[in-house]
This record gives C-alpha cells, structure tokens and sequence, in this order.
C-alpha cells in the first residue's frame, strides 16, 4: 500500500508543477530534491575521508 501511495503522491505535485505557467516553483522544487539526495553522500564522504586519514596515520 506504502508504494501506491508515494505514487499517488509524485504525481500529485508533478500535475501542479507543470499546470503552472512560471516555472520558478518546479526549479525551486527540483534544487531542494537535488539538495536533499546530495547532503546525506557529502556527508558520508567525509566521514570515510576522516576515517581513512586517522587509519593511514
């Protein structure tokens, strides 16, 4: 039931993103999905970095 729901859902926000005529709504959208996929392997990444520096020291 959980999959059917979040389906329901994109579309959702995708029908009134793209029924708008300006466009700066479904950028800003895009930028915070972007931000949100981005922070969480930058932040793992310097967790390996620091880890793999205090093993090799």
């Amino acid at each position: 039931m959980l999959p059917w729901l979040s389906t329901a859902q994109c579309a959702m926000c995708r029908a009134v993103l793209e029924s708008q005529d300006d466009n700066s709504m479904a950028e800003g959208i895009n930028n915070g999905i972007v931000y949100l996929m981005a922070v969480p392997y930058i932040l793992v990444g310097v967790i390996f970095y620091f880890v793999y520096r205090k093993i090799r020291s």
